[in-house]
């Protein structure tokens, strides 16, 4: 029983120093793209990072860390007035843990002008680091903070449609940011913003992309075998026949991952090379070893 409780607590802490780990890399690399890529060109897309590149331009005193400090630090006392410790979670960590990297990025390399010399070049880093960054932190089910704490008090107490409400102050802050530093800058801008919402959907589908394999097989044993003992995988049996043959045929079906699946694809093709098999690509994969309902 001891042994079991163990296990069972060495797993969790792996689970939870895996969470931890990805967090961490998803708000390193918004804090980069922030750092390097946003605030030397003045690249506003909304959002606290955003609001902070306009307001650093207008008080030169402060940088962009010190600033997105400031506006995290008043977003999390609001979250606790309104919605309470328990809801908020990781995004009190999310929030100061990325304006602590942005400030660590700040000081160990300070850059004021753009790095490759090149606007459309820095753009393409801006938006992709901080929406990888993004898809890494929503995909482990949790938030960078910022404006999300203003996105679930808005919910809880507003029938405003959040998207949207969203939406408008980022289009505010890129108008500021037009406003401030010209309309090169706020056409750049816009374009980001629009970018941003396309690549994160795009790399949250990417991080999450399985492979649903259906195969059909006269001997699905040795099949089962290599799926459960090799890959630590399990599948769905169902019974079938075949409708030209009329000879009885097992359906197997399972969820891998992309390089699961070409070692399944190369296993049947050495031992069961009369088998069929299709591969589908999925991105909503929820259950047991999976993602959960939650």
């Amino acid at each position: 029983m001891n042994s079991l409780k163990e296990a069972f607590s060495m797993k969790n802490m792996l689970k939870n120093l895996n969470f931890f780990g990805e967090l961490n890399l998803g708000l390193i690399l918004t804090a980069v793209g922030i750092v390097y890529f946003k605030n030397p060109n003045h690249f506003a897309f909304g959002g606290t990072s955003g609001l902070s590149i306009l307001l650093a331009d207008l008080f030169p005193k402060i940088n962009v860390g010190g600033f997105m400090w400031i506006i995290n630090l008043i977003l999390v006392v609001l979250g606790f007035v309104f919605l309470g410790i328990k809801t908020m979670g990781w995004t009190i960590y999310s929030s100061f843990a990325l304006s602590f990297f942005v400030s660590v990025c700040e000081w160990l390399y300070p850059v004021n002008v753009s790095m490759s010399g090149d606007a459309m070049l820095d753009l393409v880093f801006a938006v992709f680091l901080p929406a990888l960054g993004a898809a890494i932190v929503f995909d482990i089910g949790a938030s960078t903070g910022g404006t999300d704490i203003v996105a679930l008090i808005l919910a809880k107490y507003t029938s405003m449609e959040i998207g949207k409400a969203l939406m408008v102050s980022d289009i505010l802050i890129v108008l500021a940011a037009a406003w401030r530093f010209g309309m090169g800058t706020g056409l750049y801008c816009i374009l980001g913003l629009i970018a941003k919402s396309f690549v994160v959907d795009g790399a949250i589908e990417n991080i999450r992309l399985r492979k649903v394999c259906t195969i059909v097989t006269a001997n699905p044993q040795p099949i089962l075998d290599f799926i459960i003992k090799e890959m630590n995988r399990s599948a769905t049996v169902e019974k079938a026949y075949g409708a030209y043959t009329h000879h009885e045929l097992s359906v197997l079906v399972t969820v891998l991952t992309r390089r699961q699946a070409l070692q399944l694809r190369n296993f049947l093709r050495e031992n069961d090379p009369r088998s069929f098999i299709t591969i589908v690509n999925s991105s909503e994969i929820i259950g047991k070893g999976f993602r959960s309902f939650n």
